[in-house]
């Protein structure tokens, strides 16, 4: 271990997150003439180097990291990652951030390389969580010990459902499927998420972020790589899984590492929250007081790696590396990527044959320390780590140009799905980091600046992909507005679209919204409450109006009653066939009483449109009449205005020659086959009839015969509703009642001549062909035969009073015009 008696004080500042202990770094580092901090990530080091820059000046602070290097001339503090602090060096203050990831299985022999060997000469700063403390007072003899209380209660919530998370919230899963599923999740249901992922580039990751410090976005949904840094206003953090991979095996996340996550919930003096959803099941009580009274088992171990190196040989290296401490608590470090690229490329004969002298095994050690950013170490980067080491004992000793431009250039695209790009911005890292090896190429500027483009085109289209995928704005935009309680500014285009805050949610259709059918069910709640708000006042003047209006202000339609063009309410079955009830739109836009007295009116405006249209069967309903004529008359109004004569013979034959005359006063036809009142069979009636039978039936009505005197009935065709706007259904074929009176008639007298077949008039009178009329031939009871027509049998002579109908097919019938 490194005597370090000659260095200043060595303070180590611990506790948990929220603590203010990095602001407090800072504060001592720009207290010194000169000072070096180091941070576990290189988004960190860039964010407080952009801090410090505000403070002090570009020109006198340095960011050095393995991918990015802004040094100016003489700088006075420099800020680092850990692994890129240049311990040569000399500086008044030094400062090693999340001191605890000594314990890292990855990393951990980095920084405990730094806890042993970094030190400033004045001040040394160890920042990190209290489960370190035993082990830095056994191995920094003389450390100071500062604990920094949390400024604000971290307090477990226990689980909650993903789609009933608070705003302002953290969902952590440990994949990017998960991540994925998530985000997708939240936008259907919340409008959308930030996305936050290890694999991001700080450009991405700020950029996801900034969304959501905006409010553009309530909820971020990460990976554990929210647990270090990324100061938010994060207020509840929610986990979907309690275990992860650790790039091993999947094991379940110990106390310290989700207090470390948890912790993100509540900033400076905010409280914060914590919790599971989805699937991740509850957080043992016994875990969750651990967390919430930042106690946790101390670390009883670190990771390290011997760092007194031998170059003599490849085996050499290999063999200092894997030297143990001597020292109780140090755990030598697992094998790590640079270690598994030494073995593999040393094992290539010609690289073992190039590595023959220290100056070239210090190269490859350099070489196999170039990051893999994609994190899986395989086959590629151990070939690409190969051929830039055979590059770099070339005569030339450099990269060439050409080889690096086509490098980058198979990396610049941004089309593709996000593993793509993902992939694609872990590629230009690594080149990005070659590129500060001023020593490996030509131009160390000129490459820096080309994939510094690259990696921020990358970064750019990442963003724009996740936000695409994962964010629906407006819906963000509609649940932000809703929760904030203020009034919502809603437009009515002439087509009845209907934006708020100027988002197109839906349409406005008489008193009905229609949220936007684009969007799943989750989105069209949350337009609806949007517009349930934004519309009132307009909802408001609408009622006023049509509350104003008379009763021919409202149309009945296929679709409802109709106010406007648009549709007004619905209708269903009401007490008899006349009266259909109103039905005006379910739903917030209108209250309990305001519905109810549109219902009034509309009923009132609906009665009237029918009576005006029926006028004749509703005058006949309001005759005087007693007995068989009141029973004919009713039955007739329940069948909108005519019926089969069968299905009101009783009453017929019942009928004295007085109410028979009063019948025909009330225009009534009583004929052989119907019984029907001839303005009823007019189209507008007809129209009318069907829409009638639509709301009594519940179906869907054929298309009206209209001026058609018959027509053929459509194989799938419900044939009560021929009858139910007078028309009798025979062979298929349907036809008018009064113009099946007529052909009857004319029928019946050609049948006293014995065998016939239809005559020219009889064929044009029904508008169809020859066979269609003998199909009605038939369905009126004539027999076929080689001859022609008969009758199949002799009639019986039947009493009846007396009509306006007679057996002449030249009697004069009153038809509809």
């Amino acid at each position: 271990m490194t005597n370090h008696s000659g260095a200043g004080r060595c303070v180590a500042v611990l506790g948990p997150t929220n603590t203010g202990k990095t602001h407090f770094a800072i504060e001592r580092l720009l207290g010194h003439a000169s000072g070096m901090i180091g941070f576990p990530l290189r988004l960190l080091a860039r964010e407080n180097y952009d801090r410090i820059v505000r403070l002090k000046g570009p020109s006198q602070v340095a960011l050095i990291t393995g991918e990015e290097k802004i040094i100016p001339p003489h700088p006075r503090w420099l800020v680092c990652t850990v692994e890129s602090m240049p311990l040569d060096r000399r500086v008044a203050f030094l400062a090693v951030d999340e001191i605890q990831l000594c314990a890292d299985p990855e990393r951990g022999h980095i920084f405990t390389d730094r806890l042993l060997h970094a030190r400033g000469e004045a001040e040394t700063l160890f920042l990190g969580a209290e489960t370190i403390k035993p082990l830095l007072r056994r191995l920094v003899p003389g450390v100071e010990f500062i604990s920094r209380p949390r400024f604000s209660q971290l307090t477990h919530v226990g689980p909650r459902k993903l789609a009933r998370l608070p705003p302002r919230s953290v969902v952590v899963a440990f994949s990017a499927a998960e991540v994925y599923a998530t985000a997708e999740f939240v936008r259907r249901s919340r409008g959308g998420a930030a996305v936050v992922l290890g694999a991001l580039s700080p450009r991405t990751r700020n950029a996801q972020v900034g969304m959501y410090q905006a409010g553009e976005v309530d909820y971020i949904v990460a990976t554990d790589a929210i647990g270090m840094g990324l100061n938010m206003d994060v207020d509840h953090v929610a986990f979907a899984a309690l275990r992860k991979f650790d790039g091993r095996a999947p094991r379940s996340l110990e106390p310290a590492e989700i207090a470390q996550i948890a912790g993100r919930a509540g900033r400076h003096m905010n409280d914060g929250s914590f919790g599971t959803t989805a699937d991740a099941g509850t957080i043992p009580p016994e875990v969750a007081e651990q967390i919430e009274s930042h106690r946790f088992d101390p670390l009883k171990s670190l990771y390290w790696r011997n760092s007194s190196l031998r170059f003599t040989s490849i085996a050499d290296l290999a063999a200092s590396l894997e030297r143990p401490s001597e020292h109780a608590g140090l755990l030598r470090a697992r094998e790590s990527d640079d270690q598994l690229a030494l073995a593999a490329l040393g094992a290539d004969p010609e690289i073992a044959r190039l590595a023959t002298h220290p100056e070239r095994v210090r190269l490859l050690w350099e070489v196999c320390q170039i990051p893999d950013f994609r994190k899986v170490m395989d086959e590629s980067h151990t070939r690409l780590l190969g051929r830039i080491f055979r590059h770099l004992t070339s005569p030339a000793a450099r990269l060439p140009d050409d080889w690096l431009a086509e490098s980058i250039r198979r990396i610049d695209r941004t089309d593709g799905e996000l593993d793509a790009i993902v992939a694609r911005i872990a590629n230009i890292r690594t080149w990005t980091y070659v590129a500060h090896r001023g020593d490996w190429v030509a131009d160390p500027g000129h490459w820096q600046e080309i994939t510094r483009a690259v990696e921020d085109r990358l970064s750019d289209a990442l963003h724009q992909r996740l936000t695409n995928r994962f964010v629906d704005k407006r819906t963000a935009l509609l649940v932000r507005r809703l929760r904030d309680g203020g009034d919502m500014a809603a437009t009515i285009t002439g087509d009845g679209d209907v934006l708020v805050e100027g988002q197109y949610v839906g349409r406005l259709e008489g008193f009905r919204f229609l949220p936007d059918r684009s969007e799943n069910s989750g989105a069209a709640r949350t337009m609806l409450a949007a517009a349930t708000r934004a519309l009132q006042a307009e909802i408001a003047e609408r009622l006023t109006e049509a509350l104003a209006d008379p009763p021919e202000a409202f149309a009945l339609s296929s679709q409802g009653l109709m106010w406007r063009g648009q549709r007004m309410a619905g209708l269903s079955a009401g007490s008899d066939a006349l009266h259909p009830q109103v039905e005006p739109p379910d739903g917030d836009l209108l209250e309990h009483a305001a519905r109810e007295r549109l219902r009034r009116h509309l009923t009132g405006g609906l009665h009237a449109s029918i009576a005006k249209t029926l006028m004749l069967l509703i005058r006949a309903q309001a005759a005087p009449l007693t007995g068989a004529a009141r029973g004919l008359v009713h039955q007739l109004a329940e069948a909108t205005g005519s019926m089969p004569r069968a299905a009101a013979e009783a009453q017929v034959a019942a009928l004295s020659s007085t109410e028979a005359r009063t019948l025909a006063r009330l225009d009534i036809r009583l004929g052989l086959h119907s019984v029907y009142i001839p303005a009823l069979l007019k189209p507008v009636a007809q129209d009318l009839r069907a829409l009638l039978w639509s709301i009594r039936t519940g179906r869907a009505a054929p298309e009206a015969p209209g001026i058609r005197p018959a027509l053929m009935v459509p194989e799938e065709a419900p044939e009560d509703f021929y009858a139910a706007i007078g028309f009798a259904v025979l062979g298929r074929v349907a036809v008018r009642a009064d113009l099946l009176e007529r052909f009857a008639a004319e029928a019946r007298a050609l049948a006293r001549t014995s065998p016939f077949r239809p005559s020219n008039s009889m064929v044009s009178s029904l508008g169809l062909k020859t066979a269609q009329a003998e199909a009605v031939l038939e369905g009126l009871g004539y027999a076929r035969g080689e001859d022609g027509f008969r009758p199949a049998r002799k009639p019986k002579p039947r009493a009846r009073p007396r009509t306006d109908i007679s057996d002449s097919p030249f009697a004069v019938l009153k038809q509809p015009r």
